[in-house]
């Protein structure tokens, strides 16, 4: 079993465990995730590892309430403790000098794309991040990202707290400044990876996005989490969960995503309707 230390609930359905995982903590490193599983009976799910510390033993998760399995998660408490944690899992984030980098994190995606930026800043490149969401309640780690930043620049679809508009609008500005980019990593849902790399491909800097597909047991060994990479199929649990966003069938995993949407849906009200009974 593993414990839940400490619970923060960071903006309304968005959640953060920092769960003791010390096996997991000393070999985790940036861009990978874990697979969670409540209990025996329980669906196993992937998460992104937003940070962790050696010393301590620990691994923190930010995760968003989608779904029965998301909503019974967000019901434990500081003390809880869930059956698996199992990770680290998926191939470490490509860390190297490229110069400037631009960091895209969208919506919950702030968490991931945190120690991916830590862990560039470190290795010496110039790091501005941009900060989407669709509006300011939404809006989270917003200091964390400024400390791992050169510049941080922070949208909203509403206006409603920095800019108004998508993340792509900054994006777009930054690559036709003339200032270099060197490269993009953006990470957040399904549309807002594939519009930034839309943005950027006509400018020809390579663009990594994390992708996050259906997945299963998280080994390679079901198949699930298949995409399609420069016409090659590649599965997101083994081969990434990084991939060069020019590559990605945008419209399959899409398409992926959705298979299962009226299974998730009813899962999620059977659940609602025996938690309010």
């Amino acid at each position: 079993m593993y414990k839940i230390l400490e619970r923060e609930d960071l903006v309304p359905g968005i959640h953060l465990f920092k769960m003791a995982a010390p096996a997991v903590a000393a070999k985790a490193q940036a861009g990978q995730f874990v697979v969670v599983r409540i209990d025996e009976r329980g669906e196993r799910i992937p998460l992104t590892i937003a940070d962790w510390d050696k010393d301590e033993g620990t691994v923190t998760i930010v995760f968003m309430e989608v779904g029965a399995t998301t909503a019974r998660l967000a019901l434990l408490e500081k003390g809880d403790a869930i059956a698996d944690f199992v990770g680290p899992l998926g191939v470490p984030a490509e860390i190297d000098n490229y110069g400037t980098v631009v960091c895209v994190a969208g919506g919950v995606g702030a968490a991931p794309v945190a120690p991916v930026a830590r862990a560039l800043k470190d290795a010496g490149n110039k790091i501005i991040t941009i900060l989407g969401a669709r509006s300011q309640d939404l809006l989270f780690w917003e200091d964390v990202l400024k400390g791992v930043s050169d510049r941080l620049i922070v949208t909203t679809d509403d206006g409603s707290y920095g800019r108004k508009g998508v993340v792509t609008g900054p994006l777009k500005e930054l690559l036709e400044s003339g200032d270099k980019i060197d490269r993009v990593v953006a990470i957040g849902p399904v549309v807002m990876m594939k519009f930034c790399s839309l943005t950027t491909a006509p400018f020809g800097v390579k663009t990594i996005v994390s992708l996050n597909p259906i997945m299963v047991d998280g080994t390679g060994m079901c198949g699930c989490c298949r995409v399609s990479v420069d016409g090659e199929t590649k599965f997101a649990c083994v081969d990434g969960p990084d991939f060069d966003g020019h590559k990605v069938d945008w419209e399959l995993l899409a398409a992926r995503q959705r298979i299962y949407i009226d299974e998730e849906k009813c899962a999620y009200e059977e659940w609602r309707k025996s938690h309010a009974a």
